[in-house]
């Protein structure tokens, strides 16, 4: 079961803030569409944003936020006119997607960008910006999947050095259910909160750390 990245009644705000940010971004300060993804993130304002921090999502406008991204990262803040068209342009449609993709996965914009750079969206954007949502949440979820081959699990022992026996032992967990889970071959969002906490605590991490959202 998914759990939303914040509430809902801010998701029509930030899909529409985030597309605005990305069309003045590229059309009216001329920036590259990744690099200025990049730059989002980088500030930090893709992390509150994500979190549906008030002050980003609803607080600011698309402006704004193009603005506030540029000034956080130390580069010299672009004057230019602030102008909203009724025509949406592709990469107004990218932000309003990704932000709701976001939303719905509550996966941080730094791992989706990774996976799936904003300019390999724009490729979708003729194909899909009349689809339902769910067509891009499908695509999106498969190109995620092909990405991030690994289980969080797996990613988790890897980082703390622990061969898969190693962590058996150190949480008590069977290793044939490590292996299973770590394989997809068992849901760990499925299994006993039990297991999961046991896991958690032998890895040093949270028990969100280790939910898969995939």
């Amino acid at each position: 079961m998914r759990i939303n990245a914040y509430d809902r009644e801010y998701l029509e705000n930030a899909q529409k803030n985030l597309g605005n940010m990305l069309d003045y971004a590229v059309n009216s300060l001329d920036y590259d569409i990744d690099r200025f993804f990049e730059m989002f993130i980088v500030s930090g304002i893709a992390e509150q944003f994500g979190k549906g921090n008030p002050t980003y999502v609803v607080g600011m406008t698309g402006c704004e936020l193009a603005k506030k991204v540029i000034a956080e990262v130390g580069l010299d803040r672009q004057e230019c006119e602030e102008e909203m068209y009724l025509d949406k342009s592709p990469e107004y449609w990218i932000g309003w997607a990704l932000a709701f993709y976001q939303w719905h996965s509550s996966i941080s914009f730094s791992k989706i960008q990774k996976a799936v750079p904003a300019s390999t969206v724009l490729g979708m954007y003729f194909t899909l910006h009349e689809a339902d949502i769910t067509k891009f949440i499908s695509i999106m979820d498969e190109k995620m999947k092909e990405y991030y081959k690994d289980t969080n699990l797996k990613r988790m022992r890897t980082a703390a050095g622990y061969s898969q026996s190693e962590l058996a032992r150190e949480a008590d967990v069977a290793l044939r259910q490590i292996q299973l889970l770590e394989q997809r071959q068992r849901d760990i969002n499925k299994a006993q909160l039990e297991t999961v906490v046991k896991l958690a605590r032998a890895l040093g991490c949270q028990v969100e750390d280790l939910v898969e959202y995939l």
